[in-house]
């Protein structure tokens, strides 16, 4: 069901179906139940809280709880510009985006709000309204993308049209709302379509949720779907799986099949409110329909351009020369490469951006990376791609041995997380190819390595 913003999305079944349950959520061990018209009650009573304050910028730092959602609700219906916070990042990068989204308010952990307090501003102009959330981009490269409720439920539309949940489904949402995929595939998906969604408990009740909230379907990125496979902690009741937010390696996909559930891929962007293009459980799982607002072209050079008037973002937040770059006349420039098969389904083939995304998520920035290690090795031509969702190195010139590479480069590799480090070593025999300004161009090196 289409949803002209978060007002109505509450409104409108309060009315119709006042008793029908919205929200599941622990405590103290049992089962909660909040029903859409008591949902309702909650964020309008605290959206008039929050009216009374004169703030102007909340930042919500995301837990996932009941008061968490009802918070991002009614920060939205008083008008405030949301900002959507990670409780979990590193207390640096949070300071940083705090001051960048120009924060006057804060809501989450006491611990956490006291460490922000002095990145706080004294008065907060713009954006009344929206919504921002931040790419996950390494520290320094992250941007925040504004989004509006209109735009974030019309992306919800698009999932719901393709993949419809009905109100005795129940939806468990394990992904982190200040992510764009976990808010709308984790949350609106599931409330736009009149189902119950669960709310899990949070990381260290991950194994044993599914079988807690004995859901029908579940979002995931790969990395948690891999987990619940490998400790078997899917239900029997689960008949739906939208699988997003990075590339999924096909051992993960053949083990979700081989259960009884439906097994779905999903493309989308921060920038585009989510999601793009989704396969339906049917044939290749990576040839994607494109949603029912989108419309998406390939350029002569493979990139994938989108245009989605409904759900694009309004730009990044005071940084217009960067949205400039990448949204042009309405159309964005995703950086991505892909084709469309004869049925007009997208598959993507690369990345033309300076990104690789790993499975979780998380995106590599690869300026900052190629050249720690390309010091290392002493100014040596370097390039990182993604095989099979591990970083591997390419180096220009004719094979050789690489363990004085490994101990080079060691001292660069342990100050990355684990799954950012280079797993193999391969060599370029040839020049690397560049564009006129001299760049390495990534993706025609991985695309020819890939045979394509």
């Amino acid at each position: 069901m289409r949803f002209s913003g978060f007002s109505e999305l509450l409104s409108r079944p309060a009315g119709c179906t006042p008793d029908a349950p919205a929200l599941r959520y622990a405590q103290g061990g049992v089962i909660r139940t909040c029903t859409f018209s008591g949902l309702h009650a909650c964020v309008t009573a605290r959206a008039e809280q929050l009216r009374g304050e004169n703030k102007q910028a909340y930042g919500i730092l995301a837990d996932g709880s009941f008061d968490c959602v009802v918070e991002i609700f009614a920060s939205v219906l008083s008008g405030r510009r949301t900002v959507l916070l990670s409780e979990n990042a590193a207390d640096d990068v949070l300071i940083e985006q705090v001051r960048e989204a120009e924060v006057d308010s804060l809501w989450g952990d006491p611990e956490l709000l006291e460490l922000l307090k002095p990145a706080l501003r004294k008065t907060a102009e713009g954006g009344a309204g929206k919504l921002l959330f931040f790419t996950s981009g390494t520290t320094s490269r992250a941007k925040a993308v504004v989004l509006s409720d209109a735009s974030l439920m019309s992306s919800a539309y698009n999932g719901g049209a393709l993949l419809p949940l009905d109100p005795a489904d129940t939806l468990l949402c394990m992904l982190p709302l200040d992510h764009v995929f976990g808010f709308v595939c984790g949350l609106l998906w599931g409330l736009s379509c009149g189902a119950c969604v669960a709310l899990s408990r949070g990381a260290r009740c991950y194994h044993e949720d599914c079988v807690f909230f004995r859901p029908t379907a579940l979002s995931a990125v790969p990395a948690l779907l891999g987990f619940l496979l490998k400790y078997r902690a899917l239900n029997p009741e689960l008949r739906l799986i939208l699988i997003g937010a990075g590339g999924c390696p096909e051992s993960i996909l053949t083990a979700a099949k081989a259960t009884d559930a439906r097994v779905c891929f999903g493309y989308g962007l921060t920038e585009t409110s989510s999601g793009v293009a989704l396969s339906l459980g049917e044939g290749d799982p990576y040839a994607m329909t494109v949603c029912p607002d989108d419309t998406v072209t390939i350029a002569d050079d493979g990139e994938v351009l989108i245009k989605a008037p409904t759900c694009m973002m309004l730009g990044y937040w005071r940084r217009p020369a960067d949205t400039a770059e990448v949204l042009k006349d309405g159309v964005l420039h995703t950086g991505d490469l892909g084709v469309l098969d004869e049925a007009g389904r997208l598959r993507l083939t690369g990345r033309k951006k300076e990104m690789l995304v790993l499975s979780d998520g998380t995106k590599l920035y690869l300026p900052e990376y190629e050249q720690a290690l390309s010091d290392a090795l002493g100014g040596e031509a370097v390039c990182v791609l993604l095989v099979n969702d591990l970083p591997i190195l390419v180096l220009e010139g004719e094979m050789r041995d690489t363990t004085p590479i490994w101990a080079r480069i060691r001292p660069v590799l342990d100050a990355r997380a684990r799954n950012q480090q280079i797993r193999a070593i391969e060599f370029y025999e040839k020049p690397f190819p560049r564009t006129a300004s001299g760049k390495i161009m990534r993706w025609a090196i991985q695309r020819e390595r890939e045979g394509l």
